[in-house]
């Protein structure tokens, strides 16, 4: 098929459409919604949590929560834990937290039985490693936000920046739309705090109060984890704990 960039190992595509045409003919696919939901995602993994992703206000997710035995986060701002990074901060191996989203949970049900990651610039390598290690096909799947006027999708800066970082540590041969991502992520590197604070989807944080999410979100690599998907929850993939290891001693 002419879109799915089938000629090449690595592969970058937008939103659930895309998420539904690339993980049949992938080993493995990473979901990016660096505002914020592979983000969160990241940052309660790293913290030993198990994350269900559930769609953006079903009715049915406080009896899903309920059902899992999880903590169901709430709003921005509203409640104790949200999708805002910061508020996830104080997680505890263990916990079990249920994450709606209008993107990033969505996407995350758009996969099938494809091996399934959460992408952002806190994990770009490691969560690259990992999907490498299921095959050299692998799709970055750009979440991207709505437009509220007609819930129509548009394209996010932020999720290509991600998806750029996330691709610069993968091998292989990538399509066009993977180089120009790589390309958005290296022409942003110097200052991803800025360019974060300054995109749109960046202004709109600031404006409703969340700005003291951004220097979290742009946090490169400063994570060793690789949250994948399994039996409908984002939990450490095994593969990440070599990464984590390296980066620490990195650290050291």
């Amino acid at each position: 098929m002419v879109f799915n960039q089938y000629e090449f190992n690595i592969r970058c595509e937008w939103g659930e459409k895309g998420a539904e045409l690339l993980s049949p003919i992938s080993d493995a696919v990473i979901i990016v919604d660096v505002m914020s939901f592979s983000t969160a995602v990241t940052i309660a993994v790293a913290k030993g949590a198990t994350v269900f992703p559930y769609r953006w206000k079903c009715d049915s997710r406080v009896a899903f929560a309920k059902s899992v035995d999880a903590k169901l986060a709430g709003p921005r701002g509203k409640g104790k834990y949200s999708l805002s990074p910061l508020s996830l901060m104080t997680l505890k191996a263990g916990n079990r937290i249920v994450l709606p989203s209008p993107n990033g949970s969505t996407l995350s049900h758009a996969t099938g039985d494809t091996p399934t990651f959460a992408g952002c610039l806190r994990n770009a390598m490691a969560v690259a490693k990992a999907a490498m290690a299921f095959g050299p096909q692998v799709s970055i799947i750009a979440c991207g936000e709505r437009w509220k006027e007609d819930d129509s999708l548009r394209p996010a800066y932020e999720d290509l920046l991600g998806a750029g970082s996330v691709i610069s540590y993968l091998d292989g041969t990538c399509s066009p739309e993977a180089k120009a991502a790589v390309a958005v992520f290296k022409s942003s590197r110097s200052d991803l705090l800025g360019m974060l604070e300054k995109c749109s989807s960046g202004k709109q944080l600031i404006e409703k109060g969340f700005g003291t999410d951004i220097p979290v979100i742009a946090a490169l690599n400063c994570d060793g984890v690789a949250p994948m998907l399994k039996d409908g929850a984002y939990v450490m993939s095994e593969q990440a704990h070599t990464t984590d290891r390296l980066l620490r001693s990195i650290d050291a």
